[in-house]
């Protein structure tokens, strides 16, 4: 099997994934009222994305790879503004997070992503359009662990704090990891260039 061939296999593997969790965890979030849940959601849409535009670059020059990385951190920023919208829209309007909820549907991610990371290993060191499919998937399982605390917390305290909270950290995430990709794409375009 050729690199190419590996690494279409590998991405459509990563986008069936992320896009059935994205589905699973932004229902889920509706109905625990969670900001955590609906982050994370978000977030697996990014790498759906991601992967998308990562797999539109297998095979292709290192330039068309180098602007796939760049959109997938555009997409990245992009939904970290609406993610912060719906963490600020709930802050003032208050919800009831079901705790139980986000610490079960959390765990699933949790294994989906740990997934994720296990098939994107061997390729960590790869070409940039790998990279950043490799820094979104190790972040997610970061994510996920926050979001079960946060539960924790929730069920703990009986607040809806700890999930804004998470909420609000993982929209940070987000963003480093899309100024992250978009730095290594503006070095790569420098290097192509040199």
């Amino acid at each position: 099997m050729s690199a190419n061939e590996v690494e279409t296999r590998t991405l459509v593997l990563l986008l069936a994934i992320n896009a059935s969790m994205f589905v699973v965890e932004l229902a889920a979030g509706w109905i625990a009222q969670s900001t955590g849940l609906i982050a994370d959601s978000l977030d697996m849409l990014a790498d759906a994305f991601v992967y998308t535009v990562a797999l539109l670059a297998v095979g292709s020059t290192t330039r068309r790879k180098t602007h796939a990385a760049a959109v997938s951190g555009v997409i990245q920023l992009a939904l970290a503004a609406g993610l912060a919208f719906e963490i600020a829209r709930r802050a003032v309007s208050g919800s009831e997070p079901m705790s139980l909820l986000m610490i079960l549907i959390s765990a699933l991610a949790l294994v989906a992503n740990a997934a994720c990371v296990v098939l994107l290993r061997k390729h960590r060191h790869g070409e940039i359009h790998m990279r950043a499919s490799w820094i979104f998937s190790t972040t997610d399982v970061q994510v996920n662990v926050g979001v079960m605390v946060a539960g924790l917390l929730v069920m703990v305290t009986g607040a809806a704090w700890p999930d804004l909270v998470i909420g609000a950290a993982v929209c940070a995430l987000v963003v480093r990891g899309g100024v992250r990709i978009l730095k290594q794409a503006k070095a790569s375009y420098a290097e192509d260039r040199g």
